[in-house]
């Protein structure tokens, strides 16, 4: 992307410019050209030097008297027409300076410059991060606190002004652009090696497929974080590679089949996600009957996991004339009306429903259905779409059951996909098991650690574990059960669960202490704080390691001149 400052400058300041040179030329060719007397009273004619000295301080208001003698009649008078002659070209190119400081061109193309060179010098990993609201400014927080940069694009200017508001530390690098092409994204930084993620999430499907294009043929290593709403458009997306696809429908879905079929799991999932602790008291989706207000994209995904539940389900749709083709299953557990309406929820059996599920995309007619239906059955369990993130306050305070916020999901799926990749990789590998297993491993990591472990992920090389990398180059062996030895005391072990092991393309989940560590493994651990300092430490510091691996000190020897 070309920075055309310069080139504003010279277009707009050509003609005062002009005026200056000019008055100035008219001024001088004035003075040398009359005749004075110098101090001996003989005639003379000032040089252009001193022609130019002398109109260079009388134009600019300075004033130094004359000289090089003092003038006779004629040079005065043509030193008051040169006077207002070059004052007036002053005040010319003086006010097209400040015309030219308040171009809105000439300002963004200042603010282009200092966004290429804030670019340039950028050498920490960073992601690019497209659109300025209330879910990407989540993702921004989240990413800078685990020390990832962040770069936005954004075409409104208020909420580029709100951006800088917000005042990020480090700071967060912003570029106005009202399109997302090659040049832009470029400009952005997409082809440095440190770039490592580009987040798209607009409503448009055909705008994130056209991004994750363009992402991908800049840098094929980048990592695509992008938004679908169809299951159609997912598939196309993973065509192109993209490596994090959220649709929000599709997992608020998912995570009510298994509060259904596996509420543990459910419960991992949040402690992953950092929502609630591993001692939440399970879910409540009780089987019966269901009854779905707002028959659209999120409707239609969780109409399609209760019948794979074989729970009975009632679909409401508020609107009549919507451009959708309905199945014949669906038609035949389809209504038409207003969903908040008491005859038509008493019709469809409100009193003897176990569930009421409010989706339709205003949040006002979420919580008004909601609060009819209790009416009518003060037993029922209530869950329910929260649309915006402003509406949170409404939500927390109405008694709800079950919330499931679209964008709080992008905001946590895509978060922990970038930052935390092997706590993505688990989550998705584990929604495979059943509640037996879920329930297992919930109870080892409370007896074991606590309810709210923390998760470490390392992965063996020589720039992050030096240690252990340089012990296994030698040919040794080393076993996982070394990254749960106390640095205290070699004869205790610390409070670590092993979740995963990613081997090449081999995932194991809660690999044994017993398994042997090879380079390029990437591992997965849930511990407390005091072990997750002891594991830093054996990867990195050689006098841990050595204590680690032999329960000894290592020995210094300094040697020096007797």
């Amino acid at each position: 992307m070309r920075n055309n400052s310069l080139f504003i400058i010279l277009q707009k300041m050509r003609k005062p410019f002009l005026v200056i040179l000019i008055t100035y030329t008219i001024a001088i060719c004035g003075l040398i050209s009359i005749e004075g007397i110098d101090g001996d009273g003989n005639p003379y004619y000032m040089t252009i030097f001193d022609a130019f000295y002398f109109i260079s301080y009388t134009a600019t208001t300075i004033g130094f008297g004359e000289t090089p003698y003092a003038f006779n009649y004629p040079q005065r008078i043509w030193v008051t027409f040169s006077i207002y002659l070059t004052v007036l070209g002053w005040f010319y190119s003086i006010g097209s300076l400040m015309s030219l400081f308040q171009d809105k061109l000439f300002l963004q193309e200042i603010e282009k410059s200092k966004f290429l060179r804030q670019i340039k010098n950028l050498n920490e990993k960073f992601i690019v991060v497209l659109g300025y609201n209330q879910i990407t400014r989540k993702i921004i927080i989240k990413a800078l606190e685990q020390g990832l940069r962040t770069v936005v694009i954004e075409k409104d200017k208020i909420k580029i002004n709100n951006l800088i508001l917000e005042n990020f530390t480090p700071t967060v690098p912003v570029l106005y652009s009202e399109n997302y092409s090659v040049k832009v994204l470029e400009a952005a930084g997409l082809k440095k090696r440190n770039c490592k993620a580009i987040v798209s999430l607009f409503e448009d499907d055909a705008l994130n497929l056209k991004i994750t294009l363009i992402a991908k043929s800049l840098n094929k290593n980048i990592k695509v974080a992008v938004k679908s709403t169809t299951s159609n458009h997912t598939e196309n997306l993973k065509d192109l590679d993209a490596e994090i696809v959220v649709n929000p429908f599709s997992i608020i879905s998912s995570e009510i089949n298994m509060a259904l079929s596996a509420p543990n799991l459910f419960k991992l999932e949040k402690w992953l996600y950092g929502i609630d602790d591993l001692n939440a008291t399970l879910p409540i989706f009780p089987k019966g009957l269901y009854i779905i207000c707002g028959y659209g994209r999120m409707g239609k995904k969780i109409f399609e996991k209760l019948k794979d539940n074989n729970i009975d389900v009632k679909l409401v749709e508020i609107n009549k004339n919507k451009d959708v083709e309905f199945t014949e299953n669906e038609m035949s557990h389809l209504i038409f009306g207003n969903a908040d309406d008491k005859e038509l929820l008493i019709t469809i059996g409100i009193k003897d429903a176990v569930s009421i599920v409010a989706v339709t995309d205003d949040d006002t007619t979420n919580l008004s259905i909601l609060a009819t239906a209790k009416k009518l059955n003060p037993d029922i369990v209530t869950i329910v779409r929260e649309n915006e993130i402003t509406e949170d306050f409404l939500f927390r305070n109405a008694n709800i059951n079950h919330i499931f916020t679209p964008s709080k999901i992008l905001v946590n799926k895509i978060t922990n996909a970038l930052v935390n990749p092997l706590s993505d990789k688990f989550l998705k590998t584990i929604i495979k098991k059943d509640n037996d297993w879920a329930s297992k491993l919930v109870l080892r990591l409370v007896k074991e650690i606590d309810a709210r472990p923390l998760l470490i992920e390392l992965e063996i090389n020589e720039a992050l574990t030096p240690q252990i990398y340089n012990h296994l180059l030698s040919k040794k062996t080393l076993l996982f059960s070394l990254l749960a030895i106390s640095l205290h005391n070699k004869e205790q072990k610390n409070n670590v669960v092993p979740l995963l092991l990613q081997r090449e393309n081999d995932i194991i989940l809660t690999p044994s202490w017993e398994n042997d560590i090879k380079i390029g493994d990437k591992i997965l651990l849930a511990c407390d704080s005091h072990a997750k300092n002891d594991i830093e430490y054996i990867c990195q510091n050689i006098y841990e390691f050595y204590y680690a691996l032999t329960g000894k000190e290592k020995q210094t020897i300094f040697k020096g001149n007797k």
